[in-house]
């Protein structure tokens, strides 16, 4: 495997760049080679069957693009993708975002009560409440499906007055009463983590994988001597071109980009 090969990024729509961006902060010189789904989102709703059909073939896509590593950059992909991803991409190393979380949590005090905000397709898959209780069972985990907000986020809404009354009125349903950490199982949702840290006036932890995937991301490429030292050149790619995309991208990312569309995935 050759070490200047890009890094694959994949996620439903603009929520994985808030992974492929600290992917970046942490390893300046790894070009990033982003995926975006934007004919299939929100992945949150679809079927279990058909996530696993979208993400085998973006994988195999970024995989023939000689990608040295996959990221999963979305919550609901990682729940119910990553083992069909593994399987059939046996020769890259695949990333997925959940289990950094749970080895950050599982270097905490145990004694906390942990809220999970995700989309209907990772809270239903129960993934973080199995594998939070498989580190200690004491922990107690409360799980809370807010369907709204990547669509919200999609669609720019992340920093008014529209997008913090739906962000409080999902925080303030009694499932997540008592919490002390909230993990933030969904990409998109570092967009309205200043929405979420001013609900609970910064007094719990607000857990969200991006540091902790770009941590993981650099660790295994260290390990494997497959660090990069050349100059960085990103790529951005779509299932289906949006202007709104493009420019949030642009914001988002801080630099130019120049979205391709890719239509041979399906």
């Amino acid at each position: 495997m050759n070490k200047d090969n890009p890094i694959g990024v994949f996620d439903s729509g603009i929520g994985g760049l808030t992974v492929a961006k600290a992917i970046r902060s942490y390893l300046p010189n790894e070009s990033l080679l982003y995926f975006g789904d934007t004919k299939h989102l929100p992945y949150g709703e679809k079927s279990v069957q058909s996530i696993q059909k979208f993400s085998k073939n973006i994988a195999v896509f970024l995989q023939q693009q000689k990608c040295k590593m996959i990221v999963i950059a979305c919550n609901t992909a990682s729940s119910v993708a990553y083992e069909t991803i593994k399987n059939k991409c046996k020769d890259i190393e695949i990333v997925n975002v959940i289990d950094p979380i749970i080895k950050h949590i599982s270097n905490c005090d145990h004694h906390h009560t942990i809220g999970i905000i995700g989309t209907k397709g990772t809270i239903n898959s129960g993934i973080y409440h199995q594998k939070i209780k498989s580190i200690n069972q004491n922990i107690n985990v409360k799980s809370l499906a807010t369907p709204i907000l990547a669509a919200m986020i999609e669609g720019g809404f992340f920093k008014d007055k529209i997008s913090q009354t739906i962000v409080h009125n999902y925080l303030k349903d009694p499932v997540l009463k008592g919490i002390n950490k909230l993990i933030l199982a969904c990409t998109h949702y570092p967009l309205i983590q200043e929405l979420i840290k001013d609900y609970y006036s910064n007094e719990i932890e607000i857990i969200d994988s991006a540091t902790y995937v770009a941590k993981h991301v650099k660790d295994i490429l260290k390990d494997k001597k497959l660090l990069s030292q050349q100059i960085a050149r990103h790529r951005f790619v779509v299932s289906d071109y949006t202007n709104s995309f493009e420019e949030s991208a642009k914001i988002f990312f801080g630099e130019d980009i120049n979205l391709e569309e890719v239509n041979s995935i399906h």
